[in-house]
């Protein structure tokens, strides 16, 4: 069976996976980027294809006949035209909850390095600032603690709930805002603006959708603390930038952390890169070696299944 991986180096960026339970799958053709217009003829008469963000259009599928499945490396498809591929027969499956761990870590290695100044500390002693010190103990810059501040979670899935989780455990207050409420959980539920109100740390954990567009706006930031911090692990598009880099800039909140940006990679000109306070990571959250190893193994236990005649994770 033929299997074509349009992006591998997306998983595989320093070939640190190994592709031996791929190649187990079929007769494997790999390339490490494709643009749009390769994409066709680089799947040509292939059955299967992998991909974590390699779009596949109407046209791609109409150009490629013997296709029958397409695999995410991913929890989001909306690279794949699934109205065309539900259309055709394709069977599209992702890969969830991957990542959920990764996300969480990273999302309170923000959380601790406002909070703490580890990297700001770090700073003073190489500079000989503590060498200076009149006193043993040498703390110019804020510290607080993490047990009774609010974290307010926008989405709760499984990312969301592990936050929560953390936080708990860190004594935090926890606020949830999530399209459908929860049965039991056993935090605040409330609507987003509310939880931006409540917020000392507003962390995103939803997906990208027609709602959830540009929900990070001026009139969203106005509502929260001047020491509040803002956090957006979820997608890029989630954030009206501008409308963050204003607020960063006039003091209106705290400090931002992004993982995500609305283009990316990150475009030279957007408006968070020189946004005061504004600390951005090249969307590695999810990025974690055993994470992106767990990836790889739902994501061929999902060609596996539909081999067998049993898709799981399908989207369509």
């Amino acid at each position: 069976m033929k299997i074509v991986i349009t992006d591998g180096s997306t998983v595989n960026f320093s070939g640190d996976i190994p592709e031996e339970k791929l190649r187990e799958l079929g007769d494997i053709e790999f390339y490490p980027l494709t643009k749009p217009e390769e994409t066709a003829s680089r799947i040509g008469d292939a059955e299967i294809v992998l991909c974590n963000k390699t779009l596949i259009t109407r046209e791609v599928m109409d150009s490629c006949p013997k296709l029958k499945y397409i695999g995410l490396f991913a929890t989001g498809y909306n690279n794949v035209d699934i109205e065309a591929a539900t259309e055709k027969g394709i069977t599209v499956c992702n890969a969830g909850q991957y990542s959920t761990n990764a996300v969480a870590q990273q999302t309170f290695a923000y959380i601790l390095d406002h909070f703490s100044r580890i990297r700001d500390y770090d700073s003073l002693v190489k500079n000989g600032e503590w060498e200076r010190s009149s006193t043993f103990s040498y703390f110019p810059l804020p510290i607080g603690e993490l047990a009774g501040k609010t974290l307010s979670i926008v989405g709760y899935g499984s990312i969301g709930k592990r936050v929560a989780e953390i936080g708990s455990a860190f004594g935090m207050n926890i606020v949830v805002s999530t399209r459908t409420v929860p049965e039991g959980a056993p935090y605040e539920v409330t609507d987003v603006n509310t939880a931006a109100e409540k917020a000392d740390v507003l962390t995103f954990h939803c997906p990208l959708t027609e709602s959830t567009k540009g929900i990070v706006n001026k009139e969203l930031l106005g509502r929260m603390k001047k020491t509040a911090v803002l956090i957006n692990t979820a997608r890029g598009g989630i954030v009206d930038e501008n409308a963050l880099a204003e607020a960063l800039d006039s003091g209106m909140i705290s400090a931002a952390y992004a993982d995500v940006l609305d283009k990316e990679p990150m475009s030279p000109d957007t408006p968070l890169k020189n946004a005061a306070h504004c600390y951005i990571t090249p969307h590695t959250a999810w990025a974690a070696l055993e994470t992106r190893q767990r990836l790889v193994d739902i994501v061929c236990e999902n060609v596996k299944a539909w081999q067998n005649g049993i898709p799981t994770n399908k989207v369509n």
